[in-house]
C-alpha cells in the first residue's frame, strides 16, 4: 500500500513544513534548505506508508 502524495500535495506539504521551521532553518542556504524540506517530507510519508501497512497487517 504506496499512497505518495500527487505533486501539488508534496508542494503543499513542503511549503508547510518550510513555514513551521523556518525559525530553525534560517541559517541554511536556500538550497540546504530546499534539501533539507523534501528529505523530511520523503521521511514523513515513508513513516505514513509503514504505519498504514502495519495496522492493514494486523487488522486482519
Amino acid at each position: 500500500m504506496n499512497e505518495n502524495r500527487t505533486g501539488k500535495e508534496r508542494n503543499t506539504l513542503e511549503a508547510k513544513m518550510a513555514t513551521v521551521f523556518a525559525e530553525k532553518i534560517k541559517l541554511l542556504s536556500t538550497d540546504l534548505q530546499k534539501i533539507l524540506i523534501d528529505d523530511m517530507v520523503t521521511a514523513f510519508e515513508n513513516r505514513l506508508n509503514v504505519l498504514n501497512r502495519a495496522q492493514t497487517d494486523t487488522a486482519f
